[in-house]
Formats: C-alpha cells, structure tokens, sequence
C-alpha cells in the first residue's frame, strides 16, 4: 500500500465526491437533450457521408485503423474521454471536435516510437449515470445513435478508435452492453467499463461510489469475446476503470477471454506522488496497464515522459 498521508487521502476523497457532484449536475442540465454534434477532423484518409442521416456508419475494413488486427502489444493507445454535453463530462466533448482531434494527435505524439506507434481512441461515454430515476429507475441515460454514430464517423476520419463508455447506474454491464451491440460489431469499436458508477438497487450515482463482482465483468468480457469471434473481428480492447481496492470485487477471478484486449485503468487524481503511488498500488500483473490523466484535477499535469517512466510503462493512457 502507499504511504500517502491520512489527511491527502481524505482530501482527495473530497475532490472526487465534487467532481461526481459537478458531473451529474452538468448532466442533469441536460438529459433529454439531443446535442448533434458537427464533425470533420480531416486527419485520416476515410471519408463520411454527409447528408443523407444515414442510420449506419460507413461500413469499414476488418482491420483496425493504420492496418493489422491485434492493439497490444502493437500499439499503445492514447484517448481522450467525455461527451458531448457538458465539460464536466471530460475533455472529448469540449469545444469543436476538429479541434479536438488536433489536440488529440499532439498530447498522443510523445508517446509514439518507431517500434511501438500510437493508436488514437475517443472514449465516448456512451451511457451516462444520473442522478434521476430517469427511464425504469435505473439513473442512466443512453447516447442517441445520432451522436455515437458521428463520434464514428470522426475517429475513422481520424484513423482512431471508438471505445463505448458504460457507467451503468443500476443497471448491469451486460445489458448495457448488449444494447450497444450494433455499434461493437464495428471492428473499430471497444468497449470500457467504469464500476465507479455501477450502483447497487438502493444506490445513487454520486452519493456512492460504485462497484462490481469479477463475474459481471466476466460475462461482459465473454458476450464480447463471442461477438468478435463471430463477426471475424479484430482484437477488441476493453477497459476497466478502477482508482480503489475494491472497485473490482473477487479481482482474481477476472477473466480475459480470446480476442479481447483487458485493461485495468489507474484513473485517481492528485499530485504525480499520490497517482504514482495508485498506480503501483492498483497495477493489475495479469493484465494491460492504463493510466488516466485529468487536465483539470490533476495537480501537475505529468507530462509523456513521465508517464512512461512508470514501470510497467502503461499501454492505454486516457485524459480527461
């Protein structure tokens, strides 16, 4: 365990129970809303079809972008992560998204080498806790198509990927999952999972933080695993958020099954000592390493060079 002092822990406790309560206070601004979001980032080479609205993207090659369909260890992947509603949500969503993309391709550039190039991802959170009942109690909100399928079409324009981000509310992974299967038969398109907002049936998102048991993990990562095989996909990557020891109950039960790719992100904030600190605390061994970056918690923004400086150097490193 790390040797961060009682009062810093208790501190950044804090922090992290006002940045939920910013959140979904931002999030509540906005719920049934559909915000349509004009895109063209002009980076990649794969063109969009504008104007027909249609209700599919474009359908792709079966390789991953740049070629090839296995991420790690090939790659390292570099997202940036939110939603369009509001800035609380992460920094994906804020501003123009040509812009975002410009910003994406110059934070992910340090971390590329010529034996191990970077592979850009937006992490759209796909389905956002509330802290309303909303539709059947379950204090979450679902993307609109429309907006899941533009934040598409730009990452391949972008020659990224797409990862689906699930906080679930009170309901389950699996489910959540399955009813984004039409966008995970892409073979662009990941899947993450953040248990912080996954609530028990007597919880609320931002009064509690959230958990989940191995096994709900598993028959996510299972579901998955079978569609990739199914659909002759490649590798998928699926991301597991976690910033406490118990975010992951029964950890040594977590599977990864064939064709999947399993992260655990180190997502808490603080000074580089405290999540330096985290991160060896929470680094998984059987799994790809993640570490995550908050622009505007972070005391210290670690820059590239540091980041890869942690031992195991982390294979997914997400900004918010």
């Amino acid at each position: 365990m790390s040797n961060v002092p009682e009062r810093l822990l208790r501190r950044r406790a804090q922090r992290r129970k006002e940045l939920r309560r910013r959140r979904l206070g931002a999030l509540a601004a906005v719920v049934g809303v559909v915000l349509l979001i004009g895109v063209g980032f002009g980076v990649g080479g794969r063109g969009d079809r504008e104007g027909g609205g249609s209700a599919e993207p474009e359908a792709p090659q079966t390789t991953l972008p740049g070629g090839g369909r296995r991420i790690f260890p090939d790659r390292r992947v570099v997202a940036f992560y939110g939603a369009p509603q509001a800035a609380e949500l992460g920094v994906l969503g804020i501003g123009d998204p040509d812009q975002m993309a410009k910003k994406l391709e110059r934070q992910a550039r340090p971390y590329a080498t010529s034996a191990r190039p970077v592979l850009g991802a937006f992490e759209l959170i796909a389905v956002v806790a509330a802290d309303a009942p909303g539709e059947g109690d379950l204090y979450r909100t679902r993307q609109e198509d429309a907006i899941i399928r533009r934040y598409l079409q730009a990452a391949r324009r972008a020659g990224a990927i797409l990862l689906l981000d699930i906080q679930p509310g009170r309901s389950d992974f699996l489910t959540e999952a399955k009813a984004l299967e039409r966008w995970l038969r892409e073979p662009d398109v990941g899947l993450a999972l953040d248990p912080e907002w996954r609530m028990a049936a007597d919880e609320v998102p931002g009064q509690t933080i959230g958990s989940v048991d191995a096994s709900e993990v598993n028959a996510t990562s299972r579901w998955l695993s079978e569609l990739t095989r199914r659909e002759r996909l490649p590798q998928k990557l699926m991301v597991i958020h976690r910033f406490t020891d118990g975010m992951i109950e029964n950890l040594a039960a977590l599977e990864e099954p064939p064709d999947i790719a399993t992260v655990i992100n180190v997502d808490g904030f603080g000074s580089e000592a405290q999540k330096v600190a985290k991160y060896r605390d929470l680094e998984p061994h059987r799994f790809h390493a993640g570490f995550k970056l908050f622009y505007g918690e972070d005391t210290g923004l670690m820059t590239p060079q540091r980041v890869l400086r942690l031992r195991p150097p982390p294979e997914l490193i997400v900004y918010e």
